[in-house]
């Protein structure tokens, strides 16, 4: 039977024609314990749940959000935990639900961020054959790798998820490597990107910074992971305390590591390869903003867990961004509530004074609020705890960028800027500093033999 929401309300005219979210439909349940983890701990929120979404919730979510956009193309958009135990029929499922209701203009982009593990040959043959986009958890080589994301034996995935990797390349889906930026890693961004580019042929790249927030409290249990301990206490993680786990990127460390790739790519791989971060940048020298992290103002991308909560967003899972159930009350009024709305506001309202004054606010636009918790150099709480990474990254590129900016309203291609780099690396001197700004001469860094492809 078609679950029919209730009228929605005037606040529905509010809002935005196309939105973002995530579904969970086995919520925080995951065949891996990957230390950084934090929505392992969210199975607090649920304690007496199964966590896996019902039939009923599948056809509500699917019916509601085709119903709430106003634009032709619409995401089903698909993550955990780890999406996979729903197991293979639940997602045909889903896609039958999506073809009997969307709308004869409607486009559908499916989409799935997973750990690869339980990939095999019947699940990759079903994400081609509806043009899935992977987003495939990779943390760079296997040492790197097997540092955080490992299985709950305590052992690293590092070989499981290239098997998987190899099945959805056999099969021709759509891959984007999902890094994420953690102490292990860190210090070798152009070898996490080499990696990716020469040894997986990745071509779409995102790096996620890991921010574990904690407090002096909180912070010996926290670094323990987030996972349940039998006999031992366990915390839910919230977006609270100024400190973070020694597993996190540091400010400056994170601002290295895009140089260092940045620098890579300019050299061979402007057109190529895309880095989500890259790509969001140069899109905001002309005003545009499709991603959330850096725009002015947020709340386009939420949250949906497997028995209809929704919340403000991914990173905001926790009991004061509940916006409501989509059983109780029709998913458009939910984002388009007063609610979320000052949560999307908060984003430009909170800014510091020192973000406010800032030469790159056009760029960066104070970051994701759940990393403000620091104080500026004014003294003032709420700035951004990456703030000089990204300073560093934002200033850094500015010629560039700019340039490829100007190329493309020129009516040119920004890949173009590879022929003037390689016109003043040809100028530069073997004992110079390398341009990347890491006090290393350019023969040993990105002037060295066998950098580029």
């Amino acid at each position: 039977m078609l679950p029919t929401p209730t009228t929605a309300s005037s606040d529905a005219r509010a809002a935005p024609p196309r939105f973002h979210l995530l579904a969970k439909p086995s919520g925080s349940t995951c065949n891996l314990d990957c230390t950084y983890c934090f929505f392992l701990s969210k199975e607090a929120l649920y304690p007496n749940d199964a966590s896996r979404m019902s039939e009923a919730t599948l056809e509500a979510y699917l019916v509601q959000l085709l119903e709430a956009h106003r634009t032709p193309e619409v995401t089903v958009a698909w993550q955990g935990g780890e999406p996979t135990l729903m197991g293979l029929d639940f997602f045909r499922r889903s896609v039958e639900l999506v073809d009997r209701y969307k709308g004869p203009d409607q486009q559908i982009e499916y989409t799935m961020q997973t750990n690869g593990v339980l990939l095999d040959d019947q699940w990759c043959a079903f994400l081609r054959q509806h043009n899935f986009l992977v987003g495939l958890s990779v943390d760079g080589p296997p040492a790197m790798h097997d540092t955080y994301r490992v299985n709950r034996g305590g052992q690293g995935t590092h070989r499981q998820v290239m098997k998987g990797l190899a099945t959805l390349r056999r099969h021709d889906v759509d891959v984007n490597i999902l890094c994420t930026v953690n102490a292990a890693n860190a210090d070798h961004g152009a070898q996490v990107y080499r990696f990716f580019r020469d040894e997986l042929g990745a071509e779409f790249m995102q790096f996620i910074p890991i921010v574990e927030r904690a407090t002096a409290q909180t912070l010996p249990l926290a670094n323990q992971g987030w996972s349940e301990r039998p006999g031992g206490e366990r915390l839910l993680y919230t977006q609270t305390g100024s400190l973070v786990t020694e597993r996190s990127v540091g400010g400056e460390q994170y601002g290295r590591f895009l140089v260092d790739i940045y620098e890579e790519w300019l050299r061979g791989d402007v057109g190529t390869v895309f880095v989500q971060l890259f790509d969001v940048t140069l899109q905001a020298y002309f005003g545009q903003y499709s991603l959330c992290i850096h725009a002015p103002i947020c709340g386009t991308a939420l949250a949906l867990e497997h028995n209809g909560d929704l919340y403000s967003c991914d990173h905001y899972v926790e009991p004061n961004y509940l916006l409501g159930n989509i059983h109780d009350r029709p998913m458009l009024d939910l984002v388009a509530s007063p609610q979320q709305r000052e949560f999307g506001k908060h984003k430009r309202d909170s800014l510091t004074a020192q973000c406010r004054s800032c030469d790159v606010l056009r760029l960066c636009n104070g970051g994701c609020p759940k990393d403000r918790f620091v104080t500026s150099r004014d003294g003032e709480e709420g700035h951004n705890y990456l703030c000089d990474g990204l300073y560093h990254f934002y200033t850094h590129t500015q010629p560039t960028m700019t340039a490829m900016a100007q190329l493309i309203h020129q009516g040119s291609y920004a890949d173009e800027i590879m022929t003037r780099i390689a016109a003043d690396d040809a100028k530069r001197g073997r004992n110079d500093p390398c341009p990347c700004d890491n006090g290393t001469k350019f023969k040993n860094c990105h002037g060295a033999p066998g950098r580029r492809r």
